[in-house]
């Protein structure tokens, strides 16, 4: 029970490092009949042994397998080589497929870090058989430790629906933690919408970009699991009976608000965005109308000292003959010159707006 332990009060899932082959990365795995955990963790041929008997489902939980490492688990459970490949690979997007007799579902949990804000997405592949489970995750996640807790101590839904019930809860609990991150991320929106339109200067176009690019993070991981829940909300789906339809049904409706929220979101900070720009903008224009205004008055005072500079500059050569020279009235005269010029370029200059 030590491995179960791990998984369900942390969710990290240790491996057992001592253990050969796929048993390295097994995280737990368990008999559960009726709902209850009945022996385990077992190896994977003690799983598989069990999931070939009378009563039950067998629950095996792989963390980071690689390729090597579930070849023993998919020759033991009959799994198909394709589904394997992609629950190995990773990156897939939210989905449910069908192969005979094991059904191959995709889940994508997310977490909301506030102080980075950035979502970070994990990856749960499942694929259920008449009386199994296996599990393959990656990334960060408390999904399956706290459906496996449940499990264990016979709580919840999930514990009279066999391998369906596995699958309902953890899809449930991926889908709550869409509708937490929402709530975080509009908190982060709300903060930078109240400073684009609240006082003061600042460009936050950044920290937008940012955001939105998490939504858009999210989102691809809410909008493909709409119709995988459809299909297992009209029971389409071998191993999911009939019962389990309106638990789906719960969790389809928690996604489809969900995914309004985020649209609503990126519709938003699309908002937000643009605000962000036009203030930007107007605010660039008014420096640029400013400087326009100091370069004219610069411009205007200085047409008004070119007068006296000018006049001054020429009585300043040294020629002996030059017109006024030696005029008794020059020098007074210069300086009326001078003084009346600067004061019609100053009337002129003022009511032109340059002064």
């Amino acid at each position: 029970m030590a491995a179960s332990s791990s998984e369900a009060v942390d969710g990290t899932g240790a491996a057992r490092p001592g253990a050969p082959g796929a048993d390295r990365v097994v995280v737990d795995s368990a008999l559960y009949v009726d709902g209850r955990r009945q022996a385990g963790p077992l190896s994977v041929a003690q799983a598989a042994a069990a999931a070939r008997g009378e009563d039950g489902f067998v629950w095996l939980g792989l963390r980071h397998p690689t390729a090597e490492d579930v070849v023993d688990v998919a020759a033991a459970f009959g799994l198909p080589d394709l589904a394997v490949e992609d629950a190995v690979k990773a990156h897939q997007r939210p989905k449910l497929e069908v192969y005979d007799d094991v059904v191959f579902v995709v889940l994508k949990p997310v977490r909301y870090v506030d102080h980075d804000e950035v979502v970070e997405v994990g990856e749960i592949a499942m694929f259920l058989g008449p009386r199994f489970v296996v599990t393959v995750r990656h990334g960060h996640g408390e999904v399956l430790g706290r459906v496996r807790a449940e499990m264990d101590r016979g709580e919840g839904p999930a514990a009279g629906f066999g391998p369906a019930g596995v699958l309902y809860r953890a899809a449930d609990l991926v889908v709550d933690g869409y509708e937490q991150a929402l709530e975080e991320i509009n908190t982060d929106v709300d903060d930078i919408e109240a400073r684009v339109f609240g006082p003061g200067q600042g460009n936050h176009a950044e920290r937008i970009y940012k955001l939105k690019q998490e939504a858009a993070e999210l989102r691809r991981a809410v909008l493909p699991l709409g119709r995988p829940l459809q299909r297992l909300v009209e029971a389409e789906v071998p191993h999911v009976p009939e019962a389990a339809a309106p638990y789906f049904r719960d969790v389809q409706d928690h996604l489809l608000r969900a995914a309004d929220a985020v649209e609503a979101v990126e519709r938003q900070l699309g908002d937000v965005l643009q605000a962000n720009t036009a203030r930007v903008t107007v605010g660039q224009s008014e420096v640029a109308l400013r400087q326009n205004g100091d370069m004219r008055k610069i411009s205007a005072w200085a047409a008004i000292a070119l007068v006296p500079t000018a006049i001054a500059g020429v009585y300043g050569m040294n020629f002996d003959h030059m017109p006024e020279l030696h005029w008794v009235y020059g020098y007074p005269a210069v300086l009326v010159v001078i003084g009346t010029t600067c004061v019609v370029l100053h009337r002129v200059l003022r009511r032109n707006g340059w002064l």
